[in-house]
């Protein structure tokens, strides 16, 4: 049976090339986000050029990603945040092909690999921080200070306020990066499983193959709406301060 972890190898592609002791040599990885945006990129040309209220499947499928991107943003973070939806509508994009687009046989999960997860989810943290400060001033500090807790238990509180701040990057990255791994880890057992046992043994992998492809479909979509809605809720605190 081969081994289900070669699928997340990050090979190069083409000549290697390192800048000090930083390889920046285009790979497997690069590779598929390219292929992403250029998806993503393509499915709103083309659903844009011929508008028409009658809405061909494409401009169906963009409006759809539109507007529930669009009203994401309205319930968790208010009329404030309308400025940031091109943001939010690429990062959920984004996520979502690189995670829909590494279901397909001998493809490559982007978003199996914490590097790729944890450059996002720091991205979202900095800017997100900076928003707050920009608003707020100091101000933005009593993020860390919840209203009502008694003086005694207020150091207590304020230290463990900022630990969980601090530890959103972290969870972000690693819930999507955790998810896609021991998703895709299970279909290749299973798969494994099938052409082992063969025809007369396989049905029973086969049929948990099945179902387990389904569900990493769900499962897919669900950390890209999990990644979004929680940038969508850190980009609240930073523009209402509200805790």
């Amino acid at each position: 049976m081969a081994n289900p972890m070669n699928q997340f190898e990050v090979k190069t592609i083409g000549p290697k090339i390192e800048i000090g002791n930083f390889d920046i040599s285009f790979s497997n990885a690069s590779l598929f986000m390219v292929i992403t945006v250029a998806t993503i990129s393509l499915l709103f040309i083309f659903a844009t050029q011929k508008k028409s209220l009658v809405p061909s499947r494409l401009q169906l499928l963009a409006e759809m990603a539109y507007e529930f991107v669009a009203k994401m943003i309205s319930e968790t973070a208010g009329s404030k945040a309308r400025p940031y939806f091109p943001f939010i509508l690429t990062l959920f994009l984004f996520v979502l092909f690189c995670n829909m687009i590494g279901m397909i046989p001998y493809s490559f999960t982007v978003t199996s690999h914490i590097i790729v997860t944890f450059a996002l989810a720091i991205f979202i943290f900095i800017g997100v921080t900076i928003i707050g400060f920009v608003k707020h001033g100091f101000g933005y500090l009593k993020l860390f200070v919840p209203s009502g807790v008694p003086v005694v238990l207020l150091p207590i509180i304020v230290v463990i306020e900022v630990i969980s701040y601090l530890s959103r990057p972290v969870s972000l990255s690693v819930r999507l990066f955790a998810n896609m791994m021991a998703g895709h880890t299970m279909m290749k057992v299973f798969g494994g499983f099938v052409i082992s046992l063969g025809l007369v043994g396989g049905w029973l992998p086969l049929g948990f193959s099945v179902a387990l492809t389904g569900l990493e479909i769900l499962v897919a979509f669900l950390q890209a709406y999990v990644f979004a809605i929680l940038t969508c809720i850190y980009l609240n605190d930073a523009l209402n301060l509200h805790h």
